[in-house]
């Protein structure tokens, strides 16, 4: 169907990611009406044999697989050090396209790939997939004006890879407006405090190897809520999510939002922010 056929980008397809988006749109949303309809990936070998495995057809160059698809996702979850060499491959072609978390391993690469979307005129949309839960919508419920502190709790097997979870989910809660932060401690308990602007504050816990659930706590003027997170639907939500942005054809999610994200993660590794409140 034109307009619906997604192309599946990656370094190494055979991903959880990768897996539970394809039975995301192929089952739970499989009326909306997309397909994914090819794929490509750094290393060929183990990309072949995953789309054999899955039924998806494997091109052998992103310009092949571009002809036979409408918009992207740029996967890689692990590793995204790869995503601004994924992303000159395929944002020139000028379709919108999703990029997996994290965004980018640092935010000079973060920028870059915007720059280059903004060059070729490419929508672009990334998230984690813990923007997507019942924690946004108790917000909503609350009102997003009316909060004054949240805490964010989230596991991982490192701090590197599993912080952008608590983190997205702090940001698309608060908003953009993070003026600083420190940290306390380091791997596997890492805590940091975050100022944002009218006086609004945020905590991130992030434990890794162990198994703590996402979580949340919302404070407003008038009560705390506790939210864990319903991760039973995560990746549907998230599939579906992504699946409004290709319909929309414009980013749904603010870009500042995104970037703050990233300008959080770099400042929490600053061996100064250890010390005492890093600007943002």
């Amino acid at each position: 169907m034109v307009g619906r056929r997604i192309g599946f980008v990656d370094y190494k397809l055979d991903n959880y990611h990768a897996n539970v988006l394809l039975a995301a749109i192929r089952e739970k949303l499989k009326d909306r009406g997309f397909t994914v309809d090819g794929c490509w990936a750094i290393e060929s070998e183990s990309g072949k044999a995953w789309a054999a495995k899955k039924n998806v057809k494997w091109f052998d160059s992103t310009d092949a697989l571009n002809e036979h698809v409408d918009c992207y996702m740029i996967l890689a979850p692990s590793n995204p050090e790869t995503h601004l060499d994924l992303c000159r491959r395929v944002l020139p072609f000028g379709k919108a396209s999703y990029v997996d978390k994290t965004f980018a391993p640092d935010l000079k690469t973060a920028q870059e790939i915007f720059e280059l979307a903004d060059q070729h005129r490419t929508p672009v949309q990334t998230a984690s997939a813990l923007r997507y839960t019942n924690v946004q919508r108790r917000v909503e419920e609350l009102g997003r004006e009316n909060l004054k502190h949240m805490t964010a709790f989230g596991g991982g097997n490192s701090f590197a890879e599993y912080a952008i979870h608590p983190v997205e989910m702090v940001i698309s809660c608060m908003d953009a407006d993070a003026t600083s932060l420190t940290r306390r401690g380091t791997e596997p308990h890492a805590q940091l405090l975050v100022n944002f602007t009218a006086d609004r504050t945020a905590t991130i816990n992030v434990y890794t190897q162990g198994d703590t659930p996402f979580a949340a706590t919302l404070t407003t003027a008038k009560s705390t809520a506790w939210a864990p997170v319903d991760t039973s639907t995560l990746f549907v939500d998230t599939a579906a999510a992504i699946l409004d942005f290709f319909e929309n054809g414009q980013p749904m999610i603010d870009r500042s939002e995104s970037l703050v994200v990233r300008r959080v993660l770099d400042a929490a590794q600053e061996p100064k922010a250890m010390k005492e409140f890093v600007a943002l």
